[in-house]
C-alpha cells in the first residue's frame, strides 16, 4: 500500500478500493447505484484507514435546510422560559452557516386542549426536529407518537418522560433534586422540627410541570426516611400571581404561626418571599428553584434562603445543538444529560450569575 497523505482525501480511498470517486461518495452518504461488492471494498479501506468524512465541510457545501419547532409552556418575560428561549436563540446563530431556522410555539400548561391544539399545528408543518418540555404522559405520548410517525427525532427539556424515550433529554434529575432540596431544608430546620410547609402554584388542580410534580416526589421520600415524625402542610396559591395571595399566606400563617419552613417547587418562589419581606418576616427558612431576576432580589434580601438553579439557557442551546449534531454532522447521541443541582445562596449568587 502506497504512503498516505496526512489528509485522506476521497479520491485516495476512490484509489486503494479501486473504484472511482464517485462510488466513494455514494458509499460514504449511503445512496443507492453501488454493487455489493464495490461498497465491501470500501467499507473495508474506511475501516482499515479509521476514516471519518469531515460532515462540517460537507454540511457548508449542502444547501439544504433545517426548521426546527421549539414547543414551550406561554410566559411572560423574564420569568424561567425566557433563559431557555434565549439558549435557543444563541444556538440558533452559532449554527446560522448551515441553513437552520426555529420557530417557538407556546401552549398553556395548566390547559392540556392547548398542549394538543398547538402540537397538531406544529405537526402540520412537517419539521426537521422538535425541542418541547413534555406535559402529562398521555397527551404527550399522543404527540410523540406521531412525530415518530413522521420520522421526526424529539428532544426533551425540562422534564423526561422515561417511558416515552426521546432523542435526547436535557434537564435535572427532578426526583434527586426534590430529595436534595429536603435534605436542605431540614438542615436549615433542624431536626427537631415538627411542621413544614409545601407551596404550590395551581390552577384547577393542574400543577403545570412534570418537573414540580416529580420534585415533590423526591422531596416526600427523603422526608419519609429520614423525618417521618415532620408533618408536611400544603398551602396552594394561584398559578398566576394573585392580589389573594397575600390574604391566603395571611390566613395560612395566621392558623400556624409556629411554621418557620418551607419550600416551593417551581421558579416563582418570590411569591412567598415578596410576601415574607412585606410582612416583615424575617425568620422563616424559604427554598425555592430559578434564577429569575425577582428570586435573586429576594435571595439577596434573605427572604429566600436558598435558590436550586438547572441552566435552562444551556439546555435551549444544547437542545438545539443535539438536533443539529444528528441531522447535519451525523453524530451519536447521548440519550440523557443531567444538569448540575446548583445551590445558591446570598453569598456565591453573584459569582455564579458572572459564569452564566
Amino acid at each position: 500500500m502506497n504512503k498516505l497523505p496526512e489528509r485522506i482525501r476521497i479520491k485516495d480511498i476512490a484509489r486503494l478500493a479501486d473504484v472511482s470517486v464517485g462510488t466513494v461518495d455514494r458509499v460514504l452518504h449511503g445512496r443507492s447505484g453501488v454493487s455489493e461488492a464495490s461498497r465491501k471494498r470500501v467499507e473495508e479501506i474506511l475501516k482499515q484507514l479509521d476514516y471519518h468524512p469531515n460532515m462540517y465541510a460537507s454540511a457548508l457545501a449542502s444547501n439544504k435546510k433545517y426548521s426546527f419547532s421549539c414547543f414551550l409552556p406561554i410566559h411572560l418575560k423574564g420569568e424561567y422560559w425566557t433563559a431557555v428561549e434565549k439558549g435557543i436563540n444563541e444556538a440558533i446563530i452559532s449554527y446560522s452557516d448551515f441553513n437552520i431556522s426555529a420557530q417557538i410555539t407556546y401552549y398553556d400548561p395548566y390547559d392540556y386542549n392547548s398542549f394538543v391544539k398547538e402540537s397538531n399545528l406544529i405537526l402540520e408543518k412537517e419539521p426537521d426536529g422538535v425541542l418541547f418540555a413534555p406535559t402529562v404522559f398521555q397527551y404527550t405520548k399522543e404527540f410523540t407518537d406521531k412525530l415518530t410517525e413522521k420520522s421526526i427525532p424529539f428532544i426533551y427539556i425540562d422534564s423526561l418522560l422515561k417511558d416515552i424515550p426521546p432523542l435526547a433529554f436535557y434537564g435535572q434529575n427532578s426526583i434527586q433534586s426534590g430529595y436534595f432540596a429536603a435534605r436542605m431544608l431540614m438542615m436549615l430546620a433542624g431536626r427537631d422540627t415538627k411542621e413544614i410547609v409545601v407551596f404550590r402554584k395551581i390552577n384547577e388542580g393542574i400543577v403545570g410541570s412534570n418537573q414540580q410534580e416529580n420534585r415533590e416526589i423526591g422531596f416526600r421520600q427523603y422526608m419519609k426516611e429520614y423525618h417521618p415524625e415532620c408533618n408536611i402542610l400544603e398551602l396552594n396559591l394561584h398559578a398566576k400571581q394573585s392580589n389573594d395571595d397575600n390574604n391566603m399566606l395571611d390566613a395560612f400563617f395566621g392558623n400556624h404561626p409556629d411554621v418557620l419552613n418551607g419550600i416551593t417547587f417551581t421558579s416563582k418562589v418570590y411569591t412567598i418571599g415578596e410576601y415574607l419581606e412585606l410582612r416583615n418576616k424575617k425568620h422563616f427558612n424559604l427554598i425555592g428553584y430559578d434564577l429569575l431576576d425577582r428570586n435573586v432580589s429576594c435571595l439577596k434580601n434573605n427572604s429566600v434562603s436558598f435558590l436550586i438553579a438547572q441552566q435552562p439557557e444551556v439546555q435551549g442551546f444544547n437542545g438545539i445543538k443535539t438536533l443539529c449534531d444528528f441531522l447535519i454532522f451525523k453524530k451519536e447521541i447521548i440519550p440523557v444529560n443531567y444538569m448540575p443541582i446548583d445551590l445558591l445562596s446570598a453569598e456565591n449568587i453573584d459569582y455564579y450569575l458572572k459564569l452564566y
